[in-house]
C-alpha cells in the first residue's frame, strides 16, 4: 500500500489502524503496510488446536491471540499480531495496544494465501531480529510445519520441516511435542 502524500509509513500505519474494521489486522513490516482480513475458520480450528495443546502441557504460559508487538532489530518500525503468541502469564498485563516482544517464547504464524510469502520471509526475518527463541510456521498451502529456532541476525541458526499431520517437537523454551494430526 503507499502512503498518504508526505506521511511517513508510521504516520499512514496509525491511520489505517485506527479505522480498519473489527477484526482485521494491520500491520508494518520492512516499511510496508499490510491490513489483512479475518481469518477463516480453518485457519482459526489450527490456532485453536495450537493453543488447547500448549495448555495442556503448560498451565503456567500465557497464550495470547490478537497481541501486538512491537519488534526492533532493524531501522524501521515493526508492528505485527501474530496469529499466537506464547509468553509466561501476566507478560502483556497493561493498557499497551504494542508490546515489546522481550518475553514472548514462540510466535506462530497459520498461512492464508494473502499472508503466505509474508509469513515465509518477511515476519521469520522481524521474528529473528527481534530475538524471539521460537517461531513456528504452520504452512497449510506446503502441507508443513517449520520450527525455526536459534535467532541469529536476519534468520534462524535451526529449521525443521515436519508434515503436517506429524508429531512435531518443539524445543527449549517449551520442550513438548506438538501432535499436528488436527491440522
Amino acid at each position: 500500500m503507499h502512503d498518504r502524500e508526505g506521511a511517513s509509513p508510521e504516520e499512514t500505519f496509525e491511520l489505517f489502524s485506527a479505522i480498519a474494521p473489527k477484526g482485521w489486522r494491520v500491520e508494518l513490516i520492512e516499511g510496508e503496510i499490510h491490513v489483512v482480513p479475518p481469518a477463516n475458520g480453518e485457519h482459526e480450528e489450527i490456532v485453536s488446536e495450537l493453543n488447547g495443546q500448549v495448555r495442556d502441557h503448560d498451565k503456567n504460559v500465557g497464550r495470547y491471540t490478537g497481541i501486538g508487538l512491537a519488534l526492533s532489530g532493524t531501522a524501521d518500525t515493526v508492528r505485527v499480531i501474530p496469529d499466537l503468541v506464547i509468553a509466561p502469564k501476566g507478560s502483556f498485563d497493561d493498557q499497551q495496544e504494542w508490546h515489546a516482544p522481550d518475553a514472548v517464547l514462540l510466535v506462530a504464524e497459520v498461512t492464508s494465501a494473502s499472508t503466505a510469502t509474508r509469513d515465509r520471509v518477511q515476519k521469520i526475518r522481524a521474528y529473528a531480529r527481534a530475538g524471539i527463541p521460537l517461531y513456528l510456521l504452520v504452512d497449510r498451502e506446503a502441507g508443513e510445519a517449520v520450527v525455526c529456532s536459534g535467532p541469529a541476525d536476519d534468520d534462524y541458526d535451526h529449521k525443521s520441516v515436519h508434515k503436517l499431520g506429524t508429531v512435531v517437537p518443539l524445543p527449549h523454551p517449551l520442550g513438548f511435542d506438538l501432535d499436528t494430526s488436527a491440522f
